[in-house]
């Protein structure tokens, strides 16, 4: 993890591939295509968040084979895995439209309800803090560029729109696992 708590490109595929197998057994190679898949069609393709291997999540205790067959392991999360899945869930966010935040906001949304209630509720309110955060970095920037004759605070003014529905959508989201 970062130093701040926040995950890295790497922990980002670890989360996927754990909480993917969370849900239920899969054979190696499934995983392996759902992981791909997955982060590709959110962040697009990228050598960054292909680090972590599912070999590496065997060595570490964190996946085991299930059952083998000629060519065919079939694998489950284990409990230190389940562990680990838990501590990558519940990282925190950094500030910022990156395609990695935009990731780890997927892989939150997409594993959250492996959580418990109240740890799903600190997850909503960290994404709502996040949120807001980058509505006030876009806020301070609009009232800045106010005077400019060119386009760009039109463009800002549809993010912060675009911000604004977020956290809305967000408070909602939160509120319903109440």
């Amino acid at each position: 993890m970062y130093a701040d708590n926040s995950l890295t490109p790497k922990e980002a595929a670890r989360l996927c591939a754990l909480g993917t197998l969370a849900d239920g057994v899969l054979a190696y190679d499934e995983l392996a295509s759902s992981v791909r898949y997955f982060m590709d069609r959110v962040q697009g393709p990228t050598l960054d968040v292909m680090g972590s291997s599912i070999e590496l999540l065997k060595y570490e205790g964190l996946v085991a084979v299930k059952s083998s067959e000629i060519k065919l392991e079939i694998l489950e999360i284990t409990d230190e895995g389940r562990v680990e899945l838990k501590t990558l869930l519940t990282a925190h966010m950094r500030p910022g439209a990156t395609d990695l935040n935009k990731l780890i906001i997927a892989l939150k949304f997409r594993f959250m309800h492996l959580l418990d209630i109240q740890d799903q509720q600190i997850q909503a309110g960290i994404l709502i803090d996040t949120t807001e955060t980058e509505l006030a970095r876009l806020s301070d920037l609009r009232q800045n560029y106010l005077p400019e004759s060119g386009h760009i605070v039109s463009w800002i003014e549809h993010e912060i729109q675009i911000l604004q529905s977020r956290i809305d959508w967000l408070c909602s989201f939160k509120y319903k696992l109440i």
